[in-house]
């Protein structure tokens, strides 16, 4: 039973961790916390189940399942990198020597129209993930697993993993790391802030996307409200982590799938929901810099 609700936890920890590491990037090198972010996780959602749509309604599913589900994730992190991109430039680039609020307005405000645009586009009601993928249990030491919760825990590791390598080994991910410290040193260094900015606002829209995707496979149901939801329980798991810490992001999106898989079975499931916002009042009162924050330094 224990083992059950840690796999079950970890499944939905990963998710959390991906949407975080969006989070925690923005944060590291704007200091915003760019609430839109969730709805760019619901937009993958949608952007899969209309993607798969179309390579079933084209035949592909049925020549190569696994060719379609590559080419879908790869067409909605491109698009949800695209929008992404856009929000930065139309939302967040104008105010950027505003003061702190005006960008933090402007993130509300962009969540709002993101979810306004999604209902009147695709409906408020439930949209179903087409139902071409097979799904199959392997049972280990009396725990069941999914072939769809195998492959989001190994594909959150993996995408963890790499971005970790990316920031901490290539030219870009190190440039990044400079902004983060010091925008006017790495300025005059010769690193190009806006392009740096850019590309932080596409990796964590491109994680987000992959996220959304998965999380439309595994429940079947994706609605035009789930952003506000995941984004807030992924901001939790970014706090948890120690905001501004892309390892901190990894650990509290896991952490915090784990307390609401065990909370929602040996408390009650009724508050699942609930236990994101008290996990998010504790950390405040108790370490404020989250597990892996320290005082003072909260960049990447």
């Amino acid at each position: 039973m224990l083992l059950q609700q840690i796999i079950n936890g970890l499944t939905v920890g990963g998710v959390y961790a991906l949407i975080a590491l969006g989070y925690t990037l923005v944060y590291g090198i704007l200091e915003l916390i760019n609430f839109a972010h969730g709805e760019i996780y619901m937009i993958g959602a949608y952007l899969g189940i209309i993607f798969l749509g179309i390579f079933t309604a084209a035949g592909l599913t049925q020549y190569s399942l696994f060719l379609s589900l590559f080419l879908t994730f790869v067409m909605s992190v491109i698009v949800c990198s695209a929008y992404g991109f856009t929000v930065e430039k139309l939302a967040y680039k104008p105010l950027r020597n505003a003061p702190r609020l005006n960008p933090l307005i402007s993130a509300i405000g962009v969540s709002i129209f993101l979810q306004n645009y999604v209902m009147l586009t695709q409906g408020a009601t439930d949209k179903v993930f087409p139902h071409v993928i097979p799904v199959t249990t392997v049972e280990f030491l009396n725990v069941t697993m999914t072939s769809l919760q195998i492959f989001i825990i190994i594909a959150s590791l993996l995408l963890m993993a790499g971005l970790h390598l990316f920031i901490m080994k290539t030219k870009t991910g190190k440039a990044m790391r400079a902004v983060a410290q010091d925008k006017t040193m790495a300025s005059l260094l010769g690193i190009n802030i806006d392009r740096i900015i850019s590309v932080t606002f596409i990796i964590g829209s491109g994680l987000a996307a992959v996220a959304g995707l998965m999380v439309a496979m595994y429940y079947g149901l994706v609605n035009y409200s789930i952003g506000y939801i995941a984004g807030i329980k992924a901001f939790t798991a970014a706090v948890l982590g120690g905001i501004g810490s892309i390892p901190g992001a990894m650990v509290g999106g896991l952490v915090l799938g784990l307390i609401e898989s065990l909370g929602a079975s040996y408390l009650s499931s009724e508050y699942k929901d609930a236990y994101a916002f008290i996990v998010l009042i504790l950390i405040l009162l108790v370490k404020p810099t989250g597990l892996l924050g320290k005082s003072g330094e909260n960049r990447p």
